[in-house]
């Protein structure tokens, strides 16, 4: 006659336990080279880039993008601020390299070849009430600099104070919105100008 022996045990046997731990191990080493080299996280702080993004939005930055391609006119980046590399600041991009930006009153003009008479911009993601009125300026940028402004004109700290942005500087292209669950959305802000 046979018995029946059940055998139970609380210990994990040991290939179990190695390939926990190496899985483990992928795992972690996998989010940290998409952290550091792929994407990264991005919190919005302030309101320089109002309506478009609002104080307290988590964005995830795509790091890459720019070794594929270059910048592109109404993309929004992140970038670190050329005066001081502990600052990381997020705006549009608005000129090109090689073009000229001039600002009169609210009204942006881009100077280049295919446009030597220069076009003006539609900025319908402008909240009227953040253009600011008044200004002069014009910038003439090199073979690998671009000049970016934040979306609330009225308080953004950018290419209009401290200059041109070198692509050095970029850390790369806001590519997704994840917070506020309802805002969800891939390339948040981005925009298409016509150029005409």
């Amino acid at each position: 006659m046979k018995a029946n022996v059940n055998i139970s045990s609380s210990e994990t046997p040991p290939a179990s336990s190695r390939s926990i731990f190496g899985y483990t191990v992928l795992a972690l080493g996998l989010a940290l080279f998409i952290r550091f080299f792929i994407a990264a996280p991005y919190l919005v702080e302030g309101s320089s880039m109002e309506p478009t993004f609002l104080n307290w939005e988590y964005l995830i930055i795509d790091k890459l993008v720019y070794d594929i391609k270059k910048p592109e006119r109404g993309d929004v980046i992140v970038f670190t601020l050329p005066q001081d590399a502990s600052r990381s600041l997020i705006k549009r991009v608005i000129g090109l390299p090689n073009e000229t930006v001039s600002i009169t009153g609210s009204t942006i003009t881009i100077i280049n070849a295919e446009h030597p008479d220069g076009f003006a911009l539609e900025e319908p993601y402008l909240d009227p009430k953040n253009v600011s009125g008044g200004e002069h300026l014009e910038r003439t940028l090199g073979s690998n600099e671009y000049f970016v402004l934040g979306d609330n004109r009225r308080v953004s700290s950018d290419s209009r104070i401290w200059g041109n942005l070198p692509q050095k500087d970029i850390s790369g292209r806001v590519d997704l919105r994840l917070f506020p669950f309802n805002t969800i959305r891939f390339l948040p802000g981005k925009y298409t100008y016509l150029e005409k």
